[in-house]
């Protein structure tokens, strides 16, 4: 995606072109193929969903061909991960390639002890406060009900006098692996009616996938896991700029 002169370029495939993306559903087989994937066209060529799918399909409103749509559609069906993964911009992750991303982003820490080991900042933990509790035991639970965007900021005391920056909070929670994007839904007013553009919701993945599954890449080294995500893309993309792939995948984990 460029902007020339003010005006959003896509970049893609002819629509005849045989090779080309055509609905969510292969949307979804060819990440799960390739276990991760940015949304965007970014400095690996080749690497994006955008430049898979037809040029000329974005923004339509029409959910069989859109992928502004599908997003959506995919996002809610939870066979993938959906956020803002690479470079804070939207992509997608595999089930079975969260764990490492999760291990490396989160360099081993789950959010309580990110948070007990002074490595969160209070806005985070005012955030994440929202999706997890304790138990009887003491034990961390997340929770399952999803928080609409705009609800998140306004109870967890964002904007007009009280904390700022609440969408780079969120984005960078989303890097880190804290959170997904598990939905898009619309606002609704008193009588119960929708209204207005979609809006995202958030859960922790361990809500979604479960805890066992999210973090079964604990086990290793976060450096490890690191050092998978950047031999996938050089597997799938060999002649791609070592700088351009760590844009993506993020700096070494401290040790």
């Amino acid at each position: 995606m460029e902007n020339e002169g003010g005006e959003w370029i896509m970049r893609g495939m002819d629509w005849y072109d045989p090779r080309r993306i055509r609905t969510w559903k292969e949307l979804v087989n060819r990440i799960k193929e390739v276990g991760f994937l940015p949304f965007f066209a970014n400095g690996v060529e080749g690497f994006s969903a955008e430049e898979h799918v037809a040029q000329n399909s974005w923004w339509t409103g029409d959910r069989e061909q859109d992928p502004w749509e599908w997003r959506e559609i995919i996002a809610a069906g939870h066979e993938v991960a959906y956020g803002k993964f690479f470079d804070k911009k939207a992509g997608f992750i595999s089930v079975e390639w969260l764990p490492y991303f999760v291990n490396a982003r989160r360099n081993g820490y789950d959010f309580d002890a990110r948070w007990e080991d002074g490595r969160a900042g209070h806005r985070e933990k005012k955030i994440m406060d929202f999706f997890m509790e304790e138990d009887e035991d003491g034990d961390t639970v997340f929770k399952t009900d999803q928080i609409l965007s705009t609800d998140l900021k306004k109870q967890a005391g964002f904007g007009k006098g009280g904390e700022k920056n609440y969408s780079g909070i969120v984005t960078h929670l989303q890097m880190e692996t804290y959170l997904v994007i598990s939905d898009f839904r619309r606002r609704g007013n008193k009588r119960g009616r929708e209204y207005g553009m979609p809006v995202s919701a958030f859960l922790p993945p361990e809500s979604i996938w479960g805890y066992d599954t999210v973090t079964s890449a604990y086990s290793e080294k976060p450096k490890e896991s690191w050092e998978r995500l950047i031999n996938r893309v050089k597997d799938l993309y060999p002649h791609a700029d070592g700088r351009e792939i760590l844009h993506l995948i993020g700096k070494e984990p401290e040790e």
